[in-house]
């Protein structure tokens, strides 16, 4: 059994997530954690709302209210939405826990103890109306370097350069438009120059990457500096230095402390794993995923984080481990390991622009999920999203998607085969003694199809993979089509024979092809293995869970998790054909997948257009 992080992206908490986010982050990472549990990994899938920095403030200050109020409100908020969605996370969390506090700042003393991360003077972007600190981020101007008028102030994402706001051609704040301030002030900095060495020789190990992926992550080395890793901002996680900690307006940059979460929120879990168990040794069962050369790690997240996770992230660990050229000795967590692979996602377009909350162009995920089915979505990200270059969302590809693939095609399929079994015979028929030539043909291509799909799967190319598996569902309805099991019920006592072998043969497909559908349409699998009398927990079902924060008991915050067992004690399905037990009841058929109605279209693109 191999040991398989899927470390998840963390939504920032200043506001509900739209569809883009999770076409990038969320249903990938799920489809992949799904398939590994049932291939038989240990898979531990983890992430939170990322709650500090100075978006949050700016939008409290804007609503009255406090940050880690406004943190709160959101971290919620995208909980619940994330559940809907059925995203199974072993545990997803926040980043204002004590616990992910502590990991943090293990990690900054412990890169600044083996000699990287360095002070420096720099020049420091204030808003001169507020005089707050202005964050690379928040600065937009024209690149130095290409040219191109959008570049943001820690970087071009247009020629992928790294960038300081105070290299910017005419910088603007993006929160009023005013041309910032510069003014000195001291702060720590990774000292990525005596890292590169280190990081070019593991992206050199990283063939098998995405090649954007792999390509822009190479890019990020020509052009190495430090980077400053502290910010002038009273609203983060502590400097933890003497005469830092007590400074209220040095905090860690939020770009640092986010990516530790993946750590903090493993340590998180086993912490509460072994509160449940009462077994001490459960709490360092993060070291399973962290310390072990074995285990693999995976890193789910849009384009626009590349950055963070193939060169911030990893010279963090690089610089915890002292694998750098100034050397140094890993701290109390021990050789952490590097990712295995970065995911990145393109973007997810509407009207051939990127989804954007401010600019109201924008469908949010509990929006979607309150009118449309969960896997109506999970289904047209999977099939149609920007898994290796930008996508467009239409609300008519939405509709066709989910009417001509899910309902006629899949949802089609289902019903045909459960409602001829319940009427003519009740219950799963016995395989067939002497099956037939086309018997054998559509069972040895569902039997088949579970190594195609799983691959791909793998591979993290999951629109092969759902094609794959969707064009099994077209041969299985090719195969009713072909031996006419309505006709047999019609038949004498010979074609009533060949009708309880051709029951048998379309039941197995069906069961076959829902579980390779499973970790695209989760909610959808559970009730096809209802429909086909089966009465037992089906799949990762994830739930939220109101927990006290371990360090603070005055604390109190959502999480989502789920038993989704190990080993012996997973649910059905395991990635592989199970065979029916002849004899089950099935009971009579309902709708699996709500067909659409034409209005639709016209009725999202005007409330699309009125937003």
């Amino acid at each position: 059994m191999n040991r398989v992080l899927s470390a998840v992206a963390w939504p920032y908490a200043n506001g509900p997530r739209h569809i883009g986010h999770v076409a990038g982050f969320g249903v990938p990472s799920d489809v992949f954690s799904r398939h590994m549990r049932m291939a038989g990994n240990d898979v531990l899938m983890v992430s939170g709302t990322d709650e500090h920095g100075t978006p949050i403030l700016v939008q409290a200050e804007e609503e009255g209210i406090s940050a880690q109020a406004l943190a709160d409100r959101y971290n919620r908020v995208i909980v619940e939405d994330l559940h809907r969605l059925g995203l199974a996370y072993d545990l997803f969390t926040r980043t204002t826990t004590r616990n992910h506090y502590a990991v943090v700042q293990e990690m900054f003393k412990t890169v600044y103890k083996n000699g990287y991360m360095v002070e420096k003077t720099t020049m420091g972007a204030i808003s001169p109306s507020t005089g707050r600190t202005l964050p690379d981020r928040f600065i937009e101007g024209t690149c130095p370097i290409c040219g191109f008028d959008g570049a943001r102030g820690d970087q071009c994402d247009n020629c992928g350069n790294q960038l300081d706001p105070i290299d910017l051609v005419n910088p603007r704040s993006r929160i009023n438009g005013e041309t910032p301030k510069f003014v000195q002030s001291n702060h720590f900095f990774l000292d990525l120059p005596s890292l590169v060495e280190a990081l070019a020789a593991w992206l050199e190990t990283r063939g098998d990457w995405r090649p954007n992926v792999l390509k822009f992550s190479f890019n990020l080395l020509e052009d190495v500096r430090p980077r400053a890793m502290t910010r002038d901002i009273d609203w983060g996680i502590p400097v933890p230095l003497a005469g830092w900690e007590d400074n209220p307006n040095k905090r860690i940059y939020v770009w640092f402390d986010a990516v530790v979460g993946y750590l903090s929120a493993s340590i998180e879990w086993a912490r509460r794993l072994a509160l449940k168990t009462g077994e001490k040794a459960d709490g360092e069962r993060w070291r399973e995923w962290w310390n072990s050369p074995e285990a693999r790690s995976y890193y789910f997240m849009g384009k626009d984080n590349i950055t963070f996770h193939s060169q911030i992230w990893p010279a963090e660990l690089l610089g915890y481990n002292g694998e750098g050229s100034r050397g140094g000795e890993p701290g109390i967590y021990g050789d952490l390991n590097l990712p295995t692979e970065v995911v990145s996602s393109e973007f997810l377009n509407i009207g051939g622009q990127q989804f954007s909350s401010s600019r109201g162009r924008v469908i949010l995920v509990r929006d979607m999920l309150s009118r449309y089915q969960p896997d109506a979505l999970r289904y047209f990200i999977a099939v149609a999203g920007p898994e290796n270059q930008d996508a467009e969302f239409t609300w008519e590809e939405f509709v066709r998607r989910t009417n001509s693939e899910l309902v006629a095609g899949w949802g089609n399929l289902v019903n045909r085969t459960v409602n001829l079994i319940h009427k003519n015979l009740g219950v799963i028929p016995p395989a067939p003694t002497e099956p037939a030539a086309e018997d054998k043909a559509v069972l040895r291509a569902t039997e088949l199809a579970f190594g195609e799909v799983g691959r791909n799967i793998r591979a993290h190319r999951q629109k092969a993979a759902i094609t794959a598996a969707m064009k099994t569902v077209s041969e299985v309805n090719k195969y009713l089509a072909d031996t006419a099991p309505w006709k047999l019920a019609k038949g004498d006592e010979q074609e009533r024979a060949r009708l309880a072998d051709v029951l048998h043969v379309a039941a197995q497909c069906v069961s076959d092809c829902n579980t390779l559908l499973a970790p695209f349409l989760p909610h959808s699998a559970k009730a096809v293995d209802a429909a086909l009398g089966y009465d037992r927990p089906f799949g990762d079902q994830p739930f939220v869970e109101e927990v006290t924060d371990l360090d603070d008991p005055s604390r109190r915050y959502p999480i989502i998790t789920g038993n989704y067992g190990r080993g012996d004690t997973r649910p059905a399905p395991a990635w592989r054909r199970e065979l029916l037990p002849p004899g089950q009841s099935v009971p009579p058929a309902s709708p699996i997948f709500t067909k659409l109605d034409p209005s639709v279209v016209r009725e999202e693109n005007a409330r699309l257009a009125a937003e």
